[in-house]
C-alpha cells in the first residue's frame, strides 16, 4: 500500500496551513496545488519545517475555473502514484477547498457575474477535481494494508475526500438569511460530496468515504471582513484549525459518511 495526499489549493490561508500540517506530521507524498508561483510556494511550505525530506512535496498548476489544469494535474498524479503498481498507489486523503465570498446582505447586491463565479469556484471546481482525481482513490478491489503504522501515520483510516462547506449551506439551519450566492454554492457542494459518497459507496464500498467540512470563522483573507463583527473565542487561527481539520476526518470513517462535520467533530444539518 502506498498512499499519497492532495490538498487542492495550498498556496495560502486553511490549504497553506493543512498542507504544512500533514508535511509535519505524516509520512505520504503530497500533492499541494496553486494557480500560480509554483516554485515559490512549494519554497513557502517547506519553510521552517526541519526534518521534512522536500521530495515528499509535489506542487503542481490547478486553477478549477480551467478543467484544463485540472485534468493535467491529475494525469501528473496518475504517472507520479500509479494505481496499478505493485503495491498500489493511491489517493488516501484530499482535502479539496477552493473558496470565494461575495456578501450579499439584501438582493439588491445580487450581481449575476459575481454569482457565477462564485458557483464556478465554490461548486463546479471542487466536481471538477473529483471528476479527474475520483479515480486515484481505491476501488474494491484495492488491497489496503492498515497494518502498516508508518506509513499511515496521521491520516485517517479510511481513505477520505474531504471539501470544504460552510455551515450557512446548511437550508435547515439558515436563521439569519443573506450571503445568497455562498449560501446556495455551499448548499450545492453539499449535495455534491453526498452524491459522491454514493457513487464511492458503489465503486469503493467501505474502502474510500466523502464528506464536507465547516471550519467556523477562520482568520484568512476569505473572512477578513468579518473579524471585527466575530467574537474572539468564535474567530480561529488557521494552524489550529488546519490541526482539527485533520483530526475531525481521522475521527468521522465510515459512519459519517456523505455527511458534513464541522471543526468540533458535530454533524452540520443539511
Amino acid at each position: 500500500m502506498r498512499p499519497w495526499s492532495l490538498v487542492s489549493p495550498a498556496s495560502r490561508g486553511i490549504g497553506f496551513a493543512l498542507a504544512r500540517h500533514l508535511l509535519g506530521t505524516s509520512n505520504a507524498p503530497l500533492v499541494a496545488t496553486t494557480r500560480t508561483d509554483l516554485d515559490k510556494t512549494k519554497e513557502e511550505l517547506l519553510a521552517g519545517l526541519d526534518g521534512v525530506d522536500e521530495g515528499r512535496l509535489t506542487v503542481l498548476k490547478v486553477d478549477v475555473l480551467d478543467e484544463s489544469t485540472i485534468s493535467a494535474a491529475a494525469a501528473h498524479c496518475t504517472s507520479q502514484f500509479p494505481p496499478t503498481a505493485t503495491p498500489p498507489h493511491h489517493l488516501h486523503l484530499a482535502f479539496i477547498i477552493p473558496g470565494l465570498l461575495f456578501p450579499e446582505k439584501s438582493p439588491a447586491q445580487i450581481d449575476a457575474a459575481d454569482a457565477l463565479l462564485t458557483f464556478r469556484t465554490n461548486t463546479l471546481g471542487p466536481m471538477l477535481m473529483l471528476k479527474h482525481f475520483s479515480p486515484l482513490l481505491p476501488r474494491k478491489s484495492t488491497v489496503l494494508d492498515s497494518s502498516d503504522v508508518d506509513v499511515l501515520k496521521g491520516l485517517p483510516a479510511v481513505p477520505t475526500a474531504a471539501f470544504m462547506s460552510a455551515r450557512v449551506g446548511s437550508i435547515s439551519d439558515n436563521r439569519l438569511g443573506g450571503w445568497y450566492s455562498y449560501r446556495a454554492s455551499k448548499a450545492g457542494l453539499n449535495q455534491v460530496v453526498k452524491t459522491f459518497d454514493n457513487h464511492l459507496r458503489t465503486a469503493s464500498g467501505e474502502k474510500a468515504v466523502a464528506v464536507g467540512l465547516h471550519p467556523g470563522t477562520v482568520k484568512t483573507g476569505l473572512s477578513k471582513e468579518f473579524w471585527g463583527s466575530t467574537k474572539k473565542e468564535k474567530l480561529f487561527d488557521v494552524d489550529w484549525v488546519a490541526e482539527r481539520l485533520v483530526e475531525v476526518v481521522r475521527g468521522v470513517g465510515v459512519t459519517g459518511r456523505g455527511k458534513c462535520w464541522d471543526w468540533e467533530g458535530k454533524e452540520v444539518p443539511p
